[in-house]
């Protein structure tokens, strides 16, 4: 995920407007601000959550500086060429290279010193900065160089051994946030998964197989190895029931074989609004994809330039996949990155949500939650899965 920071320059801006009475920066056409709009503006970050080489998906926050924000206006020059294709939490329009977006009511307000997101777009063209950004008629700031990392210096010392590398991602799953459910396997007991899990493969059984492991595991000593066999009837499934205000999920995955290009599935969730059939996300065509049982619609399209929009899941690796449902609304997050075709937004979007949105009733209201392997090919694959939380609120990898 890249995130490109801009810092504010009021003293220097208000120099140089008392010397020439107006500024230019760039193609980027400036006006001069009183103080009080100024101080509005700390920072904006504009943050690539999405690079697909040709396009790019991005949100831009504001972090206001000692006045808070009452309503917003943002402008900024996109690079030559680029075109914004959509846009949400957005008033929005595009002059050549010129963007303007304007708050929609709900999202006009920032409290000093506080960083609120405002709103998300989808780019055609190279994910770069901004070099300028415009709030209420006041030059923001210059782009500075991207960054990941907070520059803050931890103030806790660190209790592991600095010279010894770590063999997984060091977050801690323990870390569970109040009224979440999370489950790392370590209080399973014996080889077959059991206390709030069950294990099954409806429809009709077969060699597919699942079991409690405890040599190969993202964190602590335990995880769920699933032994999925090819053909629609070597399937298996561990599940457990969800509280009603379950929304978002986490789930770590870890499997063998790359993704085939026939459909498989390994999360799956009854849906009592769908006549209990499943919603199930899991790869098609070699990239992850999201499954509607009733009529077999899938997120995203099955078209090329659809495909192209989600991702493989990797290999031999330990993957982190968030996913948000609620609302009718689904997003899904692959280490922490938005996947753009697999975000249903409630506007028919053509090679992404636009034939799971020729049902606009969809709403799931999920009654439990499965982790396991389905192929409706002659597919087989060996996965383990562990770290699982869901709740009401998001969880993170």
């Amino acid at each position: 995920m890249d995130v490109m920071r801009i810092r504010g320059r009021r003293r220097l801006l208000g120099a140089v407007a008392a010397a020439s009475g107006a500024l230019v920066a760039g193609t980027l056409a400036v006006i001069a601000a009183s103080p009080a709009q100024a101080a509005a503006c700390d920072a904006v970050e504009y943050t690539v959550v999405s690079d697909w080489g040709t396009g790019h998906q991005a949100t831009l926050s504001l972090t206001a500086g000692t006045e808070a924000v009452d309503g917003w206006t943002l402008e900024f020059d996109l690079p030559a060429g680029a075109v914004v294709q959509s846009a949400w939490n957005v008033d929005w329009s595009q002059s050549g290279t010129a963007f303007t977006g304007s708050d929609v009511g709900w999202n006009g307000a920032v409290a000093a010193g506080q960083t609120s997101e405002l709103f998300g777009l989808v780019v055609g063209g190279t994910a770069a900065a901004p070099e300028e950004f415009s709030l209420n008629g006041a030059v923001c700031g210059e782009a500075g160089e991207p960054t990941e990392e907070p520059t803050e210096a931890p103030t806790e010392e660190p209790t592991e051994d600095p010279t010894e590398e770590p063999t997984e991602d060091p977050t801690d799953p323990s870390d569970c946030p109040a009224g979440a459910v999370c489950d790392g396997f370590e209080d399973q007991t014996g080889a077959t998964p059991g206390g709030e899990w069950t294990v099954g493969a409806p429809d009709c059984t077969g060699t597919g197989t699942a079991t409690v492991d405890d040599t190969v595991a993202r964190s602590g000593g335990k995880s769920i190895r699933i032994d999925g066999g090819a053909t629609y009837c070597n399937h298996v499934f561990i599940g457990r029931e969800l509280p009603a205000d379950a929304e978002w999920f986490r789930v770590y995955i870890r499997h063998t074989t790359a993704q085939p290009d026939a459909h498989t599935t390994m999360i799956a969730m009854e849906d009592a609004n769908d006549s209990g059939a499943d919603l199930r996300l899991g790869g098609q065509n070699g990239a992850l994809q999201w499954n509607r049982e009733s009529d077999d619609a899938t997120l995203p399209e099955q078209s090329p330039a659809g495909v192209s929009l989600s991702r493989p899941l990797p290999v031999d690796t330990w993957t982190c996949v968030e996913f948000q449902i609620a609302g009718g609304e689904l997003s899904t997050w692959v280490d922490g990155d938005l996947v753009e075709g697999l975000v249903v937004d409630g506007v028919p979007t053509h090679d992404i949500d636009g034939q799971w949105l020729s049902r606009p009733d969809w709403n799931p209201a999920l009654v439990d939650l499965r982790l396991g392997w389905e192929s409706y090919g002659s597919d087989a694959d060996t996965l383990w899965y562990d770290d699982v939380a869901f709740g009401a609120e998001r969880i993170g990898c």
